[in-house]
């Protein structure tokens, strides 16, 4: 065995590559102006042709290395033959490089849960906020966030004509995270990251309880998760069923993998088994430090009105 690497190893590697694959298909659709959007349940859930596209691409591509592993994609799409110009066979070098935490090292396909948001922050996408967009991969095994992989699409966009764009990070519990600077977030103020969106009375009330110095308004869960990585929010606090577990399964990973944590408001963790409901009902609440501060300043309201399930 150890000449090959495990599967989980050689998992994370082709998700890394099929993230960046996924992350050009998002960026060549936006550049050819033909976003194809409809709406699926409204103006703020919307689905474009990148999501389409890298849906497929994403699926297609694990699918066939990894047939007995378990997809599942935030967007319904039709049963019909995949362009094989969507299908990235490559995996990352670096990752099949390093040593498997050894409770993962004899893991097996069927063990495994994907779940997938081809492009995370849609309507931000339609509407020229580039920064708030990622591509998201999460692997669950007994029902945890194991390891993600987060693309963003168009890192560096702001430096204009001639900037390299795009960038990749991955996390793993026991192995840590990688292709980002870890942060801390200021230590003498609370900045709290929550929707652009999707706010409510209840998401408000439950921002304002936190008593923050300063609040972030943004799209995208993928995005948030970053801004507490990097050190520019504290607390990313959403007191609302929006999110679904393809918003967090890759985000919790890389989180949890650098000592962070995201739960519900009730300080309760999310599972990530196949059979699961997709949405989180009780809210998101994450942070990279100090969550039991942020879980005891949720209020009472919102604890009753948000049941965890």
């Amino acid at each position: 065995m150890s000449g090959s690497p495990a599967l989980i190893m050689r998992l994370v590697a082709s998700a890394f590559s099929v993230a960046e694959k996924a992350g050009n298909i998002v960026r060549t659709v936006l550049h050819s102006g033909e976003l194809g959007i409809v709406e699926k349940t409204g103006a703020n859930d919307l689905q474009t042709l990148a999501d389409r596209l890298a849906q497929q691409s994403i699926c297609a591509s694990l699918s066939r290395r990894f047939p007995k592993i378990t997809i599942i994609g935030e967007e319904e799409l039709p049963c019909e033959e995949v362009r094989e110009d969507l299908v990235e066979n490559g995996q990352n070098e670096e990752i099949l490089q390093k040593k498997c935490p050894p409770e993962y090292s004899e893991l097996t396909e069927e063990e495994l849960v994907v779940w997938v948001d081809p492009l995370d922050g849609t309507k931000e996408y339609t509407e020229g906020l580039l920064d708030n967009v990622t591509v998201l991969i999460g692997i669950a095994y007994g029902g945890r966030a194991i390891a993600g992989v987060i693309n963003q699409p168009f890192y560096n966009y702001q430096l204009g004509t001639g900037a390299t764009l795009g960038r990749t990070m991955w996390g793993m519990l026991g192995l840590g995270a990688f292709g980002f600077k870890l942060q801390n977030p200021p230590d003498d103020k609370r900045i709290v990251t929550t929707t652009r969106s999707h706010s409510n009375k209840l998401v408000t009330d439950c921002v304002d309880a936190m008593e923050p110095h300063e609040v972030i308004r943004v799209g995208g869960a993928g995005n948030k998760i970053i801004q507490l990585v990097e050190g520019k929010a504290s607390a990313y606090v959403f007191a609302s069923p929006g999110c679904k577990k393809w918003d967090t399964c890759a985000t919790e990973a890389l989180l949890h993998a650098v000592g962070g944590k995201l739960t519900d408001m009730h300080g309760n963790a999310y599972r990530y088994d196949a059979n699961v409901k997709y949405m989180n009902s009780a809210g998101v609440l994450a942070t990279l430090r100090n969550h039991e501060y942020y879980v005891s300043r949720v209020p009472q309201s919102v604890l009753q009105a948000l049941k965890s399930s």
